[in-house]
C-alpha cells in the first residue's frame, strides 16, 4: 500500500505529470525536472518518471523560445503528483473549461503542486480553499485580496495536506530536494544538490524576499546595516525605533525602506528572522523549547508558542516530532 503522503519513504517510482502552461519560464520547469533526472542518474534507478502535458497537447513554447512536446490533458490522468508550471498570461488561460478540468483531476492524484504563477489556477478552481499557500512575492498582495478563503503565506514554498505551492524557480528546487530527502534520504538529496552546484540554505518557511542579503546592503547600505543589527540581536531584540536610531534613520524612514525593498515592515521582518532561527534550533538541536524561546528573544514559552504556530502552522513540539507538515 502506498503511503498517504508522497513525502514519505517509498520504494516504488513516483509518477509525475507536468502540466505546462503557455509562456512559462524555462528555469521554473528545469527546477522541477532536473532534480528528478539527477536523482535517477546518481542512483541508476528510476525513482521518478514524468510526462509532459498541456491543455491542447503539442509543442509548448517557453519564454526562452524552447519548445517542449506535450500530451493533451484529458479528464483522466494516471500519476501520483500533478505539477502545474506557469509564469505569464494567467488570466487569459484561466478558462472555465480548464478550471473545471483541474477540479475533475484533483481527486485522481495523490498531490497537486503549483509552481510560480500556477497557484492562481488552483485558487481560481477552488482547490486551495482552506489551505495554506504561497505565490510569487510580486503577486502576494493581490492573491491575498482575491482569495480570502486561503491562508496566504510569504513562505518560499508551502505544503498543506496534498496541495503544494511554490514562490518561483529556486523555491521549487528547494521543494524537489525536500521531496527526494523525504523519499530516498538526506544523502541522495545532498548528492543531487551538489551535482547541481546548489546550496539549499533556505527552509520552506523562509520568507520570500525581493533580493538577497548581500544585494540588500549593496542596494541600500542603511537597510543592510539594519538587517545586520537584527541578525546580531536575535537573542536580545531591541525595539525597531532603537535600530532606526542606531543607523541614523527615523522610524518612519526605516519603515518605508523595508516596505519598498522587502515588501514587509521592519517589525515583521525581525520577528520572521527570529522565528526562522527558532525553527532551525527546533529541527537541528535538542535544546529545550524554553531555551530556544529565550535564545530567540521571547520573554516566555507561551508567547513563543503562539508566534511559532502563527508563523509555521504547527507547534514546535509537533515539528520536532516530525509532524510539522
Amino acid at each position: 500500500m502506498k503511503p498517504a503522503t508522497i513525502l514519505a519513504p517509498e520504494s516504488a517510482p513516483l509518477s509525475v505529470g507536468i502540466l505546462l502552461m503557455e509562456e512559462t519560464n524555462a528555469l521554473s520547469l528545469a527546477a522541477v525536472v532536473d532534480p528528478m533526472r539527477v536523482a535517477n542518474r546518481r542512483t541508476g534507478r528510476s525513482h521518478y518518471a514524468w510526462r509532459y502535458y498541456s491543455v491542447r497537447g503539442g509543442p509548448v513554447r517557453l519564454t526562452a523560445g524552447i519548445e517542449v512536446p506535450t500530451e493533451p490533458l484529458g479528464d483522466r490522468i494516471d500519476c501520483d503528483l500533478l505539477i502545474l508550471v506557469a509564469s505569464f498570461r494567467i488570466a487569459e488561460q484561466s478558462t472555465p473549461a480548464f478550471l473545471a478540468r483541474l477540479r475533475r483531476l484533483a481527486p485522481q492524484v495523490r498531490a497537486m503542486a503549483a509552481v510560480d504563477g500556477a497557484a492562481w489556477f488552483l485558487a481560481r478552481a477552488g482547490l486551495l480553499n482552506g489551505t495554506r499557500a504561497t505565490v510569487h512575492w510580486e503577486d502576494l498582495e493581490a492573491f491575498t485580496a482575491d482569495f480570502p478563503a486561503i491562508d496566504v503565506r510569504r513562505d518560499r514554498y508551502v505544503i498543506s495536506g496534498d496541495r503544494i505551492t511554490t514562490g518561483g524557480a529556486a523555491p521549487s528546487l528547494d521543494f524537489m530536494l525536500d521531496l527526494i530527502r523525504a523519499r530516498q534520504g538526506a544523502e541522495l538529496a545532498l548528492s543531487v544538490a551538489g551535482t547541481l552546484l546548489y546550496d539549499p540554505v533556505h527552509t520552506a518557511t523562509a520568507p520570500q524576499r525581493t533580493m538577497s542579503a548581500a544585494r540588500i546592503a549593496r542596494a541600500d547600505p542603511a537597510l543592510g546595516r539594519a538587517v545586520a543589527l537584527m541578525e546580531a540581536a536575535v537573542e536580545d531584540p531591541p525595539p525597531v525605533a532603537e535600530i532606526a536610531r542606531r543607523i541614523g534613520l527615523s522610524a518612519r524612514r526605516m519603515e518605508m525602506l523595508f516596505r519598498a525593498r522587502l515588501g514587509t515592515s521592519p517589525g515583521r521582518f525581525f520577528l520572521d528572522l527570529r522565528l526562522e532561527e527558532a525553527r532551525r534550533m527546533v529541527t537541528d538541536s535538542r535544546l529545550p523549547l524554553q531555551e530556544i524561546a529565550l535564545r530567540t528573544g521571547f520573554s516566555g514559552q507561551a508567547a513563543f508558542a503562539r508566534a511559532f504556530r502563527a508563523r509555521f502552522g504547527s507547534t514546535a513540539t509537533a515539528l520536532r516530532a516530525g509532524r510539522g507538515q
